[in-house]
């Protein structure tokens, strides 16, 4: 009996001297752990932008830059009449890596939904306000304004940017 309960304390020290202490989510972080993580997501805008206009560059189709730091087909978009908080909008759009590849076989779908009160993806409801019932548009999405560092725990791992088809329902 004495031997198992030495054997069991000596695996429980053993395991706790190699485990990596982390902060508990909301916990506070040092200005350095904060430094290292404001340059990572720099760094990782910067790589996933060239990337895109890479794409961008080997494609056909023009797209266009936007104050919110994603690409979109339409010209002119910005300057069109902007839906406001409040206004009830439907649409649709379908997700896709940059492999052109399908990532879900059903688009995601909201009818008669309020501007400003449903929880969207920042790009998606950037673009909705400036479309027009019946339009259609192709979004160029770094992964910051898409699902971040942490995907969506199901088919879009982290820091993946996403091609978006949206459609104004």
């Amino acid at each position: 009996m004495k031997k198992a309960i030495v054997f069991l304390v000596f695996v429980v020290i053993s395991c706790a001297k190699n485990t990596q202490v982390h902060p508990p989510v909301g916990g506070i972080l040092t200005e350095k752990d904060l430094e290292v993580s404001k340059n990572r997501a720099k760094s990782l805008n910067l790589m996933e932008r060239n990337q895109i206009q890479d794409w961008i560059n080997h494609q056909d189709q023009k797209f266009y830059s936007t104050g919110l730091n994603y690409w979109i087909n339409v010209e002119d978009f910005e300057q069109r009449t902007k839906k406001k908080d409040g206004d009830l909008v439907s649409y649709q759009y379908d997700l896709y890596d940059f492999n052109q590849e399908k990532l879900y076989d059903k688009p995601t779908k909201n009818i008669e939904v309020q501007l400003g009160k449903f929880d969207e993806l920042k790009a998606v409801e950037d673009a909705v306000r400036f479309l027009n019932k019946g339009e259609e548009a192709t979004l160029l999405v770094p992964s910051v304004l898409a699902f971040g560092t942490y995907g969506d725990d199901e088919k879009i791992p982290n820091d993946m940017p996403l091609i978006i088809k949206l459609k104004i329902l």
